[in-house]
């Protein structure tokens, strides 16, 4: 390998290889196009990342800032990560690579782009639309990767995928991973690669999940929940906590819950804005909370270090999912606990999991809060309660996080936890151009000179309108009347 990317991983603590990038290493610095499988955790993102680096010419060496390679990925946060580890692999040969994701400004990433970038990593959405705009030049990209392809398949994003594989050069190599490798994706990829090798980093003897994660599963209650949640996190010499939901709304509720509670929590889910989302992952990261309560397509692929335990807050839709939630924690060889809460009506559907995977947790013991085995399997004082002892809320919490200004929405950068949250905002929050929350109309009569008379039409009835204070002189009865084209009158269905 290039001297400057060792130097650079040893700096990062990275001086052995896992299994999958042991194989994947020799013929991805051949040239071959391959499909890398792996559990989740064992090092694939340097498996396709040190080979691509490796190929790429930095300007110093006659790279002309035209992309030379690219990663697509499904979803932003996977999409920032990736990116900050090729950065860190590249930091000393030189190699610029910049994220391209939606929920962020434009601007900033045009900039980035017209500066020069060897490597790119994306998401489809946003790396179509730069492309079709003429800002993202794919000609040269000599490596294409395509990580967590499952999940972009499984998203719909098989349409973006194949216009993007339109615009990269036919003569490329191709490179697809994933933890798991349905028989039809395969197939699919074959379409678009050239004799892959398909590299399996573990034996079919072996189970799917990675055997330093010890895994509980309790049938427990949906109202008890809350209260057996509080006693999981504070089993003793626990680290950072990831709490998995199947809906964005339950885990926005988990999380009020839990900061109610006295744990510092924050939540990641896609009714959330970008900068809030990326505000809860950096807390995470730094430890100012220890709790994130996240959905799985906020956080497929989220690799953060020192996550001592996962709970499956809601039973996994599957166990493909099932695998991907656990793989947070267990990883680069650490140890983990998975703790699956699965309710009354779940049960058929987690016995499905435990049959695909070959696990020996059919009949799952029912639990509550107060269960003795709850306090012996993880090893939780006897005396914990529901809320968190005043004693023990040493984390600074969300609020000490900023919120970064992307441009999402056009709002002034500010601390605090709420930041881009939801779409009830302030007038002065929204982007120039964009549409006021209550339209209004001219009128052709009215008072006011200048063409200021406005009377609202919309989010408030013609009663309430005649006494807003928009509408220039006149009586109250001129106020209320409205003028309109062809003299039919409309409902107040229409009108709104």
């Amino acid at each position: 390998m290039h001297p400057d990317v060792v130097a650079a991983l040893a700096e990062a603590g990275i001086t052995r290889t896992f299994a999958i990038q042991e194989l994947t290493l020799p013929l991805a610095l051949a040239g071959n196009d391959l499909i890398g499988q792996a559990r989740t955790g064992t090092g694939k993102t340097l498996g396709f990342g040190v080979p691509l680096l490796q190929r790429v010419a930095p300007p110093a060496e006659g790279g002309d800032g035209v992309p030379q390679a690219l990663v697509v990925v499904p979803t932003r946060e996977l999409c920032v990560q990736v990116a900050r580890d090729l950065s860190t692999a590249a930091a000393r040969r030189g190699i610029r690579v910049q994220a391209i994701y939606g929920g962020r400004a434009f601007e900033p990433q045009v900039t980035a782009l017209q500066a020069g970038v060897e490597v790119v990593v994306g998401t489809p959405g946003r790396l179509l639309d730069l492309a079709q705009q003429g800002h993202l030049v794919l000609g040269k990209v000599r490596v294409l990767v395509l990580d967590e392809a499952d999940e972009m398949l499984d998203l719909g994003f098989l349409p973006d995928i194949e216009r993007i594989l339109a615009m990269v050069p036919d003569e490329r190599q191709t490179m697809l991973f994933s933890a798991t490798m349905p028989g039809p994706i395969v197939t699919l990829s074959r379409s678009f690669m050239t004799q892959p090798t398909h590299i399996r980093a573990h034996g079919n003897d072996e189970g799917s999940t990675v055997p330093q994660t010890t895994q509980f599963v309790y049938r427990a209650h949906n109202l008890d929940k809350p209260e057996l949640l509080s006693r999981v996190l504070q089993s003793r010499d626990r680290g950072l906590v990831m709490v998995f939901c199947r809906t964005k709304r339950t885990a926005q509720k988990v999380a009020d819950e839990l900061v109610d509670r006295g744990f510092a929590a924050a939540a990641v889910h896609g009714d959330l804005g970008q900068g809030a989302r990326e505000q809860a992952l950096r807390a995470f990261r730094s430890g100012k909370v220890d709790v994130l309560v996240a959905t799985d397509v906020a956080a497929r692929g989220i690799d953060v270090t020192g996550v001592s335990h996962v709970v499956n807050y809601q039973c996994p839709e599957d166990e493909k999912t099932y695998l991907h939630r656990i793989g947070r924690t267990g990883r680069a060889g650490s140890e983990g606990v998975a703790v699956t809460l699965v309710d009354w009506d779940d049960i058929p559907r987690w016995q499905l999991i435990n049959k695909a995977l070959e696990l020996d947790f059919t009949d799952p013991p029912e639990t509550y809060s107060t269960s003795p085995w709850v306090y012996s399997d993880l090893d939780v004082p006897e005396g914990a309660t529901g809320r968190l002892p005043r004693a023990q809320r040493t984390r600074e919490g969300l609020d000490a996080e900023t919120v970064e200004d992307l441009g999402e929405t056009g709002k002034r950068p500010r601390s605090g936890g709420g930041g881009g949250r939801g779409p009830a905002r302030e007038e002065h929050d929204k982007p120039a151009g964009a549409p006021k929350s209550r339209p209004r109309r001219r009128t052709r009569g009215g008072g006011g000179g200048g063409g200021g008379a406005e009377v609202a039409t919309a989010d408030v009835p013609a009663e309430a309108a005649s006494g807003d204070g928009e509408t220039g002189g006149g009586s109250p009865a001129r106020k209320r009347r409205r003028r309109r084209r062809g003299g039919s009158g409309r409902g107040p269905a229409e009108s709104a």
